[in-house]
């Protein structure tokens, strides 16, 4: 049977989907597994998203993706995804990364144990609680899976606990702007984008530099606030851009893009339509406008990172071409 864990990986699935002289007929369908509830189950396949009720699945299991990134892929792109997301506070354990940011968000203040720490895996957990403890704050470690799987294990021995999975998906920047068309924003102090595909005829499109109070506003009823070092990790990248989006003279969508990993990839992060706003097309338009600029920069390939279980950004992330690339488990210390 499938678990949790198994969301964002390639599965095969055998359901019924009829019954002829007394006997079930079978049907197979290969894909990502997006969504896992008690009822149903949600693939992305090949001719789209397939949610396929649990009553109906006769077998189902992972299967080998076809095409596994190595070691190194996934270590190149944490650590890019570090860089867009850069904790004030910061340590090391050997080539492991220890991050604070007065707890906002768990990127921001976690472990992240890729590469050698320099000493002996329960040693190194035992120093990453203490420069927690430190610091007053609960310890977390993001494990990439799988590569990080003999962390978890360490984690597991000690009772640690787990938020829900995380995806990290990536497309070609090429292919991202080809399936988004339309045209691009213009930088703050230069001409705006044009009106959004569905959405008010005087709807715009300003990529800044820096966020403006209002975009901090949307971000800080997002993420439950916005303290000083929340600044630090939204700001402190050399190439970023913050996009805005305006409908009547209101800002009703927003978008954040960086561009690190030695000038690779565009990370992707708080894309953000207000609910009155959305159906629209605003957040395709944002990605659009961000990728145009990501691609101008040099970038070839698009980052983000979201939750398994929020499936329609899931869903919205699939039918424009991104792929999970790997996931991972944000692991929390006992009380």
């Amino acid at each position: 049977m499938l678990r949790q864990q198994d969301v964002g990986h390639r599965i095969v699935v055998r359901r019924i989907v009829g019954i002829r002289e007394g006997r079930p007929l079978f049907s197979d369908a290969l894909g990502e597994l997006v969504e896992l509830s008690e009822t149903h189950l949600t693939l992305a396949t090949a001719q789209g998203q397939l949610r396929v009720p649990v009553a109906q699945v006769h077998r189902a299991k992972r299967v080998p993706p076809t095409r596994r990134p190595t070691a190194a892929a996934v270590v190149a792109l944490e650590r890019a995804a570090d860089e867009a997301w850069p904790a004030p506070t910061r340590g090391r354990l050997g080539d492991w990364l220890l991050r604070s940011a007065e707890g906002w968000t768990g990127r921001a203040n976690s472990a992240l144990p890729i590469g050698d720490p320099d000493r002996p895996l329960a040693a190194a957990v035992d120093a990453v609680e203490r420069w927690y403890a430190d610091l007053g704050q609960p310890a977390l470690i993001n494990t990439p899976l799988p590569l990080a799987a003999p962390v978890g294990a360490e984690l597991d021995a000690r009772g640690w606990g787990a938020r829900p999975p995380t995806l990290v998906q990536t497309a070609p920047l090429p292919s991202l702007t080809s399936t988004l068309g339309g045209g691009s924003a213009g930088e703050r102090g230069g001409g705006q984008g044009g009106g959004v595909a569905g959405g008010s005829r005087a709807a715009s499109v300003e990529l800044a530099t820096a966020p403006s109070d209002a975009w901090l506003a949307i971000a800080a009823g997002r993420k439950g606030g916005l303290p000083d070092a929340a600044r630090h990790v939204l700001t402190a990248v050399d190439q970023v851009r913050f996009a805005h989006v305006y409908a009547d003279g209101a800002l009703v969508a927003v978008g954040r893009g960086t561009v690190t990993g030695q000038g690779r990839w565009l990370g992707l992060s708080l894309i953000e339509v207000l609910p009155a706003a959305r159906r629209q097309g605003l957040a395709r338009r944002v990605i659009h406008d961000l990728a145009s600029w990501g691609a101008s920069s040099g970038a070839t390939h698009a980052f983000l990172q979201v939750e398994q279980r929020n499936t329609a950004a899931v869903a919205l992330y699939q039918r424009l071409g991104f792929v999970t690339h790997h996931t991972y488990l944000t692991r929390v210390a006992p009380n």
